[in-house]
């Protein structure tokens, strides 16, 4: 009878988890799409209540006095979220991968991580 108890158990409950973590740990690690997106930082906050994560904004626009598109993002390391910060308001070349399938947005509210950031001249 106790055997039966722990097989059900080992069934019911640690492999489902397990296969949690390993569906999390690969989409963690293996990017779907990478590349850059250029524009203005517009915004960049550490938002969460028990997962505090950097997101933010940053404005693309294509000609001047048209409506710029924004890009959400965000960013998993603090040196980088600091980088993007001071750069505010400056004109930017932001590198992000993007991972898809997380089973919550602990990671991130947004799809797109931000790995690297390239402040631009003024033209």
């Amino acid at each position: 009878m106790r055997r039966w108890i722990l097989i059900a158990l080992l069934v019911l409950v640690v492999s489902p988890v397990t296969g949690l973590a390993l569906w999390t740990w690969a989409a963690l690690n293996y990017s779907y799409s990478s590349g850059e997106r250029a524009g203005y930082v517009q915004k960049i906050s550490r938002k969460g209540w028990v997962c505090k994560t950097w997101e933010g904004e940053l404005a693309m626009t294509t000609q001047p006095g048209t409506a710029p598109q924004i890009f959400p993002f965000s960013v998993r390391d603090d040196a980088t979220a600091q980088k993007i910060s001071k750069a505010a308001g400056q004109r930017v070349t932001l590198s992000y991968e993007q991972h898809v399938g997380l089973p919550t947005d602990c990671f991130g509210e947004t799809a797109y991580f931000v790995t690297g950031v390239q402040v631009n001249p003024t033209q």
